[in-house]
């Protein structure tokens, strides 16, 4: 609540005193009865005490008017502050995981992230804005009305109060019974929002295999299991609310019983006995309400660990202290020595075992092998996606670890095969890695790389051929677009950023020969350090250094004509493709 903590406390202040005021209108009234209808000088005072009788419910109207406006006020705060404070936190929340690892998504689900982001912040939105101060004005009412009940009449102030105990009671129970039952119930809803995410997100396999009645039946399963946890939760609540509420309203009969007799016997007067009355449901409420504020609160302790998991969790892959900073461009000299890598060092065994080799600035390495060999694990360690468990990455003779994240990450150009595509224009995809404000300081140049680009990966053609050409909106992760023409669109955004280091994970794998051939010549124009990633002979026969992987580690390397020489597995390959 950084900046909003005075205002905060101010509206704290203001609820407390329109609580404190409300003991003025019965502090009022029994004046106004002992002294104007049940004195025996009644009459008499109504004729010689005019004034004062003006006085009174002028106060009263004014007393009316201040509270409603310290209310009105401290709402309007209340609320200004709940939308700043979770404004804060949602924004923390989005950077805190922009920084995060790729081992956090592999840990966190969509669904579970996306309920974070929604219903556990407003959660927290609505706790701030309306539980605690609900719960703070509850006792600041109960506090006062404790106070002037003793000002009159501590017998009667006793009788009054003799039940809340019952209520503490009551409600210590609630806590421990229904506390975990939220726990439970916010999981089955983050299961709820993965179900449903996971359907929309694969809407086309689901159509594609004609699985529609049984996603119907999966989410229907997740449906069941969190409306069971909520009615369970439900039926807890009600269950400790029905004795709370019994027990509240029996202050009522309290009053009834012992006021009457109090009344009768002379005791306390009619006056007392009215302002007694009056304020008997500012001792009811708050024990009412007093079920509602834990709920919420349980409800909010459940919201709150879930974000405080992301708001406080920090990635293991950051800039060290001791960092170097780059003042000129990467030139691309890569060496991997005796490099292994595992994604659970306690549980898994190896992705990659001892991997060596060497690429020099501007050469072109292919690597390629069976499905799992650990290629594309083995490029995302050179932009620190993953660490390495053992051994070392150097660049421009730099372990990466020195390096920091943003000079590293700005000189590597990466394309993959499963291309992720913003719900935006062409263009703004193309240009997602231009710096911003290079781009709005100068959208000419900004357009014309992006045009360049385009035409490199073979884009520009099929571009020039859609509704709005480079303004076409391609639609969430590319809808409308096909495999290959999404393939070029990745390839230019890589190409787009300038980079130093270009990594090409099976990047061609969906577009024809023909276009393969173009991107070819494309990238053999370019003076960076090319990894390429493929399958194909075609797309890496030209490479300086052609890698073999299986099982995690190298088991061929040389040119193209070294390795047809020696009867391996890129021998296989190429008989099959040939």
């Amino acid at each position: 609540m950084q900046g909003y903590r005075r205002r905060y406390i101010f509206s704290l202040v203001m609820v407390m005193f329109a609580q404190t005021l409300l003991i003025f209108n019965p502090f009022i009234m029994r004046i106004l009865i002992n002294t104007f209808i049940v004195s025996e000088k009644a009459l008499e005072n109504l004729q010689t005490k005019t004034n004062l009788l003006f006085m009174l419910v002028g106060l009263t109207v004014a007393a009316n008017l201040i509270r409603t406006g310290f209310r009105y006020l401290s709402d309007m705060l209340l609320e200004t502050c709940s939308q700043g404070a979770v404004y804060r936190i949602r924004a923390h929340l989005f950077n805190s995981m922009q920084s995060q690892a790729a081992d956090f998504y592999d840990l966190y689900r969509t669904g579970d992230i996306m309920t974070r982001l929604s219903g556990d912040i407003e959660m927290v939105r609505h706790t701030t804005a309306w539980s605690f101060k609900t719960m703070f004005e509850n006792i600041v009412c109960f506090l006062a009305v404790s106070v002037f009940y003793f000002s009159i009449n501590v017998y009667m102030a006793l009788c009054m109060l003799a039940i809340t105990p019952l209520i503490l009671v009551f409600s210590t129970m609630f806590h421990k019974k229904v506390g975990p039952l939220y726990g439970e119930l916010r999981e089955r809803l983050s299961e709820l929002n993965t179900s449903a995410e996971e359907n929309i997100s694969g809407n086309r396999v689901v159509k594609a295999f004609a699985a529609e009645e049984f996603e119907i039946s999966r989410f229907g399963n997740t449906n069941r299991e969190y409306a069971s946890q909520s009615k369970k939760t439900a039926i807890a609540w009600w269950r400790f609310f029905l004795p709370m509420e019994t027990t509240s309203q029996a202050i009522l009969a309290v009053h009834l019983v012992a006021g009457g007799l109090f009344a009768i016997n002379g005791v306390i007067t009619m006056g007392d006995y009215m302002a007694f009355s009056m304020l008997s449901w500012a001792l009811s409420m708050p024990m009412s309400m007093l079920g509602y504020v834990i709920s919420d609160l349980k409800r909010f302790s459940a919201s709150a660990n879930k974000i405080i998991e992301v708001y406080y969790g920090r990635s293991k892959i950051v800039d060290r202290a001791d960092a170097v900073k780059l003042n000129q461009k990467i030139c691309g000299d890569i060496e991997f020595k005796n490099v292994s890598f595992t994604y659970n060092v306690e549980k898994d065994k190896p992705i990659l075992s001892d991997i060596s080799f060497t690429v020099k600035s501007g050469q072109t390495v292919a690597i390629m092998g069976e499905t799992g060999a650990g290629k594309t694990t083995l490029v995302n360690l050179i932009p620190r996606v993953y660490d390495v468990t053992k051994g070392e990455i150097l660049v421009d003779g730099y372990n990466i670890r020195m390096l920091k994240l943003s000079d590293l990450r700005a000189s590597i150009g990466i394309a993959t095969q499963e291309v992720l595509l913003f719900s935006d224009t062409i263009e703004n995809n193309i240009a997602y890695g231009i710096d911003a404000e290079l781009w709005e300081n100068n959208t000419d140049l900004t357009t014309k790389t992006v045009r360049d680009c385009a035409k490199m990966s073979d884009a520009h053609e099929f571009i020039l051929n859609t509704a709005d050409g480079y303004d076409t909106i391609v639609g969430e992760r590319g809808v409308g677009l096909s495999g290959g023409q999404k393939q070029r669109i990745a390839l230019a955004r890589a190409l787009a950023v300038n980079p130093s280091i270009l990594i090409l994970d099976d990047t061609t794998s969906a577009v024809d020969s023909e276009t393969e051939k173009h991107i070819q010549e494309s990238l053999r124009s370019l003076s960076c350090t090319k990894i390429i990633i493929a399958a194909r002979i075609s797309s890496v026969k030209d490479a300086d250094l052609i890698i073999v992987m299986q099982n995690g580690r190298i088991t061929e390397t040389g040119t193209h004509d070294e390795l047809i020489n020696q009867n391996g597995y890129y021998k296989e390959v190429y008989d099959l493709q040939s």
